[in-house]
């Protein structure tokens, strides 16, 4: 007993009555309301239902059918929910429509004016959520970390001049109010997609959740990461392919573009893709971004840089504003052949 399915026109105190059954059980539950049927998600160890309880709930008022989902990602999962998950990240973008969203910006948040020139830029090519990090996790505890608080600070200041919302990397969880305070999307970074503490603490705060997928993270493995969100109330949650490691040099990571279409399948929440990470060589990103938009990618989030010589990190695969600027030409003839737009 995973769903279950109300009558259409279930009255809001038989609803209270079912969820009041459900508490008494030990079980949690979420409330979805669709198109032509509201269900209700239900949350915990379902297994210790009987049968003859689930017989007693599925003759209650209001209630049509009861279904059990065999997969362990409940919240998470296409029979949850048909239709694909639309997230409002604020100041009038959603992602998971029609409309493919494109997350641009540095790597880090280097300074105020470099920040303010490329935010202004992604704009005028046509990018509607700004990206930046400040607080970074390097592989070597030498390399730039980032600039804490007061590059939060440059992105909202960034955010007010152009009006684009913004996604910034939360790495620990002693960071989760400061991040709140200026972040619209939260992002979790590929090294700590497991890191089931700090999910169930973003599970718990009402704000986008991007969670990237970890670097030898199976499909199963990242959206039981993302059940763990859910499962503490936050549905905002997207899933951002950003290459795994394998066997080949050639690329920084290997971007599993097949994982697109695998996701549609078995999730209802919105894909982002990051190519700059997947292939970690500037001019393989225009290639790999137009084949995700063809694979049905929601979103991108690709890494621009005034000057990426002198970036202070990931400046190998980030795109010049001009490159960028064509990038996105493209990409609307693309979303267009798939009947989509940017």
């Amino acid at each position: 007993m995973d769903i279950i399915v109300l009558q259409p026109d279930t009255a809001d105190e038989e609803i209270r009555h079912i969820l009041k059954k459900l508490e008494s059980k030990g079980l949690k539950a979420h409330v979805s309301q669709g198109t032509e049927r509201t269900i209700i998600g239900v949350i915990g160890d379902t297994s210790k239902v009987t049968e003859e309880e689930e017989a007693a709930i599925r003759v209650m008022a209001g209630v049509e059918n009861v279904v059990r989902i065999l997969k362990p990602y409940k919240l998470a999962s296409r029979d949850f929910k048909k239709q694909t998950t639309a997230i409002d990240a604020g100041l009038g973008v959603v992602i998971g429509g029609k409309k493919i969203s494109i997350m641009a910006g540095p790597c880090s948040v280097e300074n105020r004016s470099s920040m303010m020139l490329v935010a202004e830029k992604v704009k005028e090519a046509g990018a509607n959520i700004l990206r930046g990090g400040a607080f970074k996790p390097r592989t070597s505890p030498y390399s730039f970390q980032g600039l804490g608080e007061e590059g939060l600070q440059y992105l909202a200041e960034a955010r007010k001049k152009t009006g684009l919302p913004i996604i910034t990397e939360l790495m620990d969880s002693r960071d989760l109010d400061v991040i709140m305070k200026y972040a619209d999307i939260i992002q979790i970074g590929t090294r700590n997609m497991q890191n089931f503490r700090l999910l169930l603490e973003v599970g718990s705060v009402n704000k986008p959740v991007l969670l990237k997928r970890g670097l030898s993270a199976t499909i199963k493995e990242w959206l039981m990461s993302a059940e763990y969100i859910m499962s503490r109330g936050n549905q905002q949650v997207m899933l951002c392919e950003r290459g795994i490691r394998t066997f080949e040099t050639a690329t920084r990571n290997t971007l599993d573009l097949s994982a697109i279409p695998v996701l549609k399948q078995l999730t209802h929440l919105p894909v982002v893709v990051d190519p700059s990470h997947g292939v970690g060589k500037w001019d393989l990103v225009a290639p790999m971004a137009k084949a995700a938009v063809a694979a049905g990618a929601d979103a991108l989030m690709i890494e621009v840089h005034c000057n990426p010589e002198e970036a202070l990190s990931d400046g190998e695969q980030s795109l010049r504003p001009d490159h960028f600027a064509k990038l996105m030409q493209e990409l609307k003839l693309i979303a267009l052949a798939v009947g989509r737009e940017i």
